[in-house]
């Protein structure tokens, strides 16, 4: 699944996406596994409404800095160490159950796509069904 993203802590939802592969692919019990390759973005879910979206941007700037030096950043010059580590933690992938056809989350759960790089990116998510 094809994304273009502007970078900077960037926050996609992409639960209609997810929720039209399922339906797409015809998928009806099992678990789905979505995944963002690269090291400077990751998935998560949260409730996509305008606070959070100033929040976890906020609340990560307090925790992992952009402007604070990095030793990737001394060995590639690239400026962009801090995305690395907000992805390390938060994680690249998260599974998903999938009941009676469904995606199974909360009433105000959405998937996310978050990227943390300094610049622009054309991302790819990976969707994995496992089950039938």
């Amino acid at each position: 699944m094809p994304l273009a993203t502007r970078g900077h802590t960037d926050i996609v939802d992409i639960t209609e996406n997810v929720e039209s592969f399922i339906k797409n692919q015809n998928l009806k019990n099992g678990q789905l596994l979505v995944f963002i390759n690269g090291s400077t973005a990751a998935v998560s879910t949260l409730e996509y409404e305008p606070g959070l979206l100033k929040d976890i941007p906020a609340v990560l700037e307090k925790l992992i800095p952009a402007n604070q030096s990095y030793h990737h950043d001394a060995t590639w010059h690239d400026g962009n160490g801090y995305a690395h580590v907000r992805s390390a933690i938060i994680g690249t992938s998260k599974m998903f159950p999938v009941v009676n056809g469904s995606l199974v989350r909360g009433t105000w759960q959405q998937i996310i796509l978050l990227d943390f790089d300094n610049r622009p990116r054309k991302r790819t998510v990976y969707l994995t069904f496992t089950g039938e």
